[in-house]
């Protein structure tokens, strides 16, 4: 017989649903406001360099980067990365984006701490990721709940991670909004499109942290209990 596993369908399956919308949502709203033209005629790139200097950072590089919406902040390099879609193109999706990942350029120039927490715990967050899992299954076969629990602790992470990019992105967005706001990037009334590109975007990410404290859940309540179970 063939074991369904409830705690799928009642907490994964359902954060899943909502990453699917969110992600769906994103990809609508930046297509949307893709077809509308900046009257400026600002560009991505443009906006990008507008959102630096306004915060008088000056030694970050802005560069094309292959595929959509793969645009990115590389710390390591101090290179933001605007997709095909956003660094050449006058609209007011691609001011938003662009605007965004400038914010997370300047959140590493000011010192921002929940993005320094961040960087912190990536190296932990992809070990974790990696072995969470299969110490998980090696306890399980083995008998032994300590490994079971050292699994569970490293999957953790993988919230904690989602847990703190929400700050990060959340200020981006609005240092992004601000920075075209009071730079004048966009006008008045195009101001609306990209607020809502980043705000739909921004649930990809809670979208994300529930999916992970879902995952996390089903785990800890198909082994959490064993080491209980077993006395």
């Amino acid at each position: 017989m063939f074991y369904i596993d409830p705690y799928y369908f009642y907490l994964v399956l359902p954060a899943v649903i909502f990453a699917m919308i969110a992600q769906a949502r994103v990809n609508s709203t930046f297509n949307r406001y893709s077809r509308v033209r900046t009257a400026r005629n600002i560009t991505g790139a443009d906006a990008a360099r507008a959102v630096l200097s306004a915060s008088g950072v000056t030694d970050v590089r802005i560069e094309p980067v292959a595929g959509n919406l793969t645009d990115h902040y590389d710390p390591s390099s101090n290179v933001i990365r605007l997709s095909q879609s956003v660094y050449d193109s006058p609209t007011v999706a691609a001011v938003g984006v662009a605007a965004h990942e400038a914010g997370h350029a300047v959140q590493y120039a000011m010192g921002y701490s929940p993005i320094k927490l961040r960087a912190a715990i990536i190296p932990v967050t992809r070990i974790g990721s990696s072995l969470s899992l299969p110490l998980i299954l090696i306890g399980m076969f083995m008998n032994a709940f300590s490994l079971i629990k050292i699994g569970l602790a490293f999957f953790f992470f993988s919230v904690i991670f989602q847990l703190v990019t929400l700050p990060v992105e959340f200020n981006a967005s609005k240092r992004a909004i601000a920075a075209i706001s009071e730079g004048g990037l966009l006008y008045e009334d195009e101001l609306p499109g990209a607020k809502k590109t980043l705000s739909a975007a921004a649930m990809t990410y809670v979208a994300a942290l529930f999916v992970a404290l879902a995952q996390f859940l089903r785990l800890l309540l198909i082994f959490g209990g064993r080491n209980d179970r077993r006395r």
